[in-house]
């Protein structure tokens, strides 16, 4: 499903708030779509990642109507998958971090991925559904602080602002890990295409 952007989202809001259904329908099923994608990253396991993603759910449910700036529903939606992933960790706190396979990691990412552009010839197709699944990898192996940052401002798009107000530093350390992070994605991602290269 294509992502949506900010003006994007602050309509379909603005709609779920006037009591349309459909409306209300599609936001759910929109947050549902970005709340799991962002809490497999942050939580780093599937069964986790369900669980804060049903309760990120709950709560936009109950609290849209009181939303009073749109604008900023990512970055609550986000702050919120956050907080319900430190919630669930301290809950577990003697079990061992869960860590999801690449398997499971190809499956998510072509999941959002959205459908092939048709005009692709099988090859071409072929080569970039394996270095989208090479970068997806590669993310996985950058630390979760870098991780975070990288998914929130380069595939979430959100303002350095909103990024430091979802997770509580300030707009020069977003900035700093955000630098940081793409030294790591690169080097992760040369490490991956020294091993397996693309045919």
């Amino acid at each position: 499903m294509e992502q949506l952007d900010a003006a994007a989202w602050t309509n379909l809001i603005c709609k779920a708030q006037t009591g349309s259904r459909p409306d209300l329908e599609l936001l759910l099923m929109r947050a549902q779509e970005v709340a799991y994608r962002f809490s497999v990253l942050v939580c780093g396991g599937v069964d986790e990642a369900d669980d804060v993603m049903q309760a990120a759910l709950i709560k936009t449910y109950r609290y849209v109507a009181t939303i009073r700036k749109p604008a900023k529903f990512r970055a609550w939606l986000y702050r919120t998958v956050r907080n319900a992933c430190l919630i669930n960790r301290r809950k577990r706190v003697d079990e061992p971090v869960s860590m999801m396979s690449l398997d499971q990691w190809g499956r998510i990412e072509g999941a959002d991925s959205g459908a092939m552009d048709p005009a692709c010839d099988p090859e071409a197709r072929a080569i970039k559904s394996g270095l989208r699944k090479r970068l997806w990898r590669a993310l996985h192996m950058v630390q979760r602080p870098y991780r975070v940052v990288i998914v929130l401002r380069d595939v979430e798009s959100l303002s350095t602002r909103d990024v430091a107000e979802v997770l509580g530093i300030s707009e020069v350390n977003v900035k700093t890990r955000l630098r940081r992070g793409h030294i790591r994605l690169r080097a992760a991602f040369e490490q991956l295409a020294e091993q397996s290269p693309t045919r």
